[in-house]
């Protein structure tokens, strides 16, 4: 699902303390504690949606330092700088008050690029530092964040961005512009022609290998397109981009790597293209069941394609050369039952940054030394989660009712069994063209501890299932929600859960689908929960028509969702809202202050209607949120009402 954000006010300095006061008492917010809880004690909610400790590590090119971002014991976010050798840690943090720092990339061996936020989504500005001079960092960019589009590896000091809303620079929406790091005032050139698109918008770029600028897209009308730049002018190419999809640029110049069109009801392969001609040139990879739903890796020395990450019922890689197939096998073996994945080495290839998780174990990160054949663990992203007591995950099929064969991913709580069926609750993925895979979830666990079996349905739409379905159910949200149901059903049928006791709980698309299981699926739900859901997407799409002239999103779902005004039984028909009288089970919505009016206020409304019933509805509302909760004051008020709400009403 596409979100909305919007510049807001700034956020109360006293947030935390003013939460205290109505949280459980132990659950008061603290984040000085570093390891699990005794064993006899219940996990508390905040352990579960603390911030990570250590997050996006990144390796720089010689590979004597490691960048990442870092959670230090606050509810904000800091840049860390970790010299191998020594061991010595060098720290910076964003101003003071609701700030964080989102994102790093190393620039060369010395100087990082890094993002700072504001209210924990909006982009306040790009900063250049220099490692061993971290508080010495400059401003690039101030009031909105470029997008980067690449290092050129020959130019490291002179990376490519695409200008964003609201930014400082003086230039065009949407152009590339390249900056001189090197200094501090006048440090952009506009090298390279702006991408236009009569009655519409670019929306991306993409540089080949050696980080020049090649690839620019647009929206038309909400149709997309791809050009490629030509000397001092761009050039229409002919790929139609709705029946395939452009991953990144290729190896060599004028190709790209996209995911193929569906073809012989087999999953869409991975393919490399001559952009020019729509030419294919080369399958990099097929699966026999699922398309492609990943990213690329390329080697740090000569910039190729050397593998790709992927999720088919758990997560795989696949190596193209077989020197990285070695070198995986190698590093599998020093961490066993995990899942290794290998996400940056240093140039020469002796410094491997790895990530480690399972299941019931968040991410480690470390970093081994192929020469000396040792492994270091830098850091534990959640140390204060116990793995033992953390529960396992299952993938299993369901079908569709019109014969398709899904994905979903079940957890059981402690002591489950089929003489001890427990509670169920639902828990549809939130955006609309990814998916729920085989790995560590926090919110799932701390349903699990307490005490409830967690569902996490994929349907159609889902990552690596369009190969299965027409162009059109992409966007047939009715039938995704009959697909949560048949899943739900599926589990009913195995025995393992009560199925007078179920929940569904989403959050986003992932909440449009609950409200529907509700309104749609009357005796199959015995509560409903939702963060931000779609309730109304006629009144979504009225209200976005307001930013169709600065924006590619309106144009876009029109064309694929169809019209509210030619089409208006069809959006009556899939809007829970349109049918708040058919929901006779209580309902628990979160939603933040700033998120749209619209969304807002139909949460209001069909808690209203439900309360005409004599039935519960409550609606939270929370300052400094848009369409999440992301502060932990407010993760913590959340899922205490979320906790309390499921055990009152999947009471045996």
């Amino acid at each position: 699902m596409f979100t909305w954000k919007r510049t807001l006010a700034a956020a109360s300095p006293l947030l935390l303390a003013l939460l205290a006061p109505v949280l459980p008492a132990a659950e008061k917010i603290n984040l000085d504690r570093t390891t699990p809880v005794p064993d006899n004690e219940p996990i508390p909610i905040q352990d579960f949606f603390r911030a990570l400790i250590l997050r996006t590590p990144k390796l720089n090119p010689s590979g004597t330092h490691i960048a990442a971002i870092i959670n230090p014991a606050i509810d904000h976010t800091e840049l860390m700088v970790y010299d191998l050798k020594t061991q010595a840690i060098e720290r910076v943090g964003a101003p003071t008050g609701d700030y964080d720092i989102y994102w790093t990339e190393w620039l060369n061996d010395k100087r990082l690029l890094y993002t700072v936020g504001f209210n924990k989504w909006l982009t306040e500005g790009l900063y250049a530092a220099n490692i061993g001079a971290l508080q010495g960092a400059y401003p690039l960019v101030l009031r909105g964040g470029p997008e980067l589009v690449a290092v050129p590896p020959n130019n490291r000091t002179h990376p490519l961005f695409r200008i964003g809303p609201q930014s400082s620079i003086t230039g065009e929406f949407g152009e590339v512009i390249r900056f001189n790091t090197d200094n501090r005032h006048n440090n952009f050139t506009k090298d390279y022609p702006i991408l236009k698109s009569k009655d519409g918008f670019e929306v991306k770029y993409l540089a080949d290998k050696d980080g020049n600028l090649e690839f620019g897209f647009t929206s038309n009308h909400g149709v997309l397109s791809l050009h490629r730049l030509e000397g001092d002018h761009w050039e229409k190419c002919p790929e139609d981009l709705e029946e395939m999809d452009v991953i990144d640029a290729g190896d060599n110049p004028g190709e790209i790597i996209v995911l193929g069109p569906r073809a012989d009801g087999k999953p869409r392969p991975l393919q490399v293209v001559e952009a020019a001609t729509g030419k294919v040139l080369d399958v990099l990879w097929q699966d026999k069941t699922y398309d492609f739903n990943g990213w690329l890796y390329r080697d740090p020395a000569s910039h190729n394609i050397v593998g790709a990450f992927t999720d088919r019922g758990g997560p795989q890689v696949i190596w193209f050369t077989q020197a990285y197939r070695d070198l995986q096998k190698a590093i599998d073996k020093l961490f066993p039952g995990q899942v290794v994945r290998i996400f940056g080495t240093n140039e020469a290839g002796t410094v491997v940054l790895i990530s480690t998780f399972s299941d019931r174990q968040p991410a480690k990160y470390s970093w081994v030394d192929l020469e000396k054949h040792s492994a270091n663990l830098i850091k534990t992203s959640a140390p204060w989660l116990d793995p033992k007591r953390m529960q396992s995950m299952s993938a299993i099929k369901y079908k569709t009712r019109d014969g398709h064969q899904l994905d979903a991913y079940v957890t059981m709580p402690a002591g489950a069994s089929k003489e001890n069926p427990p509670p169920l609750v639902v828990l549809p993925h939130g955006s609309q063209f990814e998916r729920s895979t085989w790995e560590f979830n926090s919110e799932v666990q701390f349903l699990a501890s307490r005490g409830y079996a967690v569902l996490q349905p994929n349907y159609r739409g889902s990552a690596g299932y369009s190969w299965m379905f027409s162009k059109e159910e992409e966007w047939a949200f009715r039938k995704m929600s009959d697909d949560v149901t048949d899943a739900t059903k599926a589990m009913i049928a195995s025995g393992l859960v009560d199925s007078k006791r179920i929940a569904i709980f989403g959050t986003g698309f992932g909440g449009y689908l609950a409200f529907s299981g509700a309104a749609f699926e009357p005796g199959l739900y015995a509560c409903v929960a939702g963060i931000s859901p779609v309730l109304d997407w006629a009144k979504v799409l009225q209200d976005q028509k307001t930013f169709q002239f600065s924006s590619a999103y309106y144009s876009r779902m029109i064309l694929k969702l169809g019209d509210p005004k030619s089409e208006p039984d069809k959006f009556a028909a899939m809007s829970p809202m349109r049918h708040a009288d058919q929901i006779r089970i209580p309902v628990l919505i979160g939603n933040g202050e700033y998120d749209l009016t619209v969304e807002l206020n139909d949460a209001k409304d069909l808690a209203s209607s439900v309360r005409r019933k004599d039935i519960s509805a409550e609606v939270v509302t929370y300052s400094s949120e848009t369409d999440s909760i992301e502060h932990l004051g407010h993760k913590i008020d959340f899922y205490t009402r979320l906790e309390a709400f499921l055990a009152k009403n999947l009471k045996r």
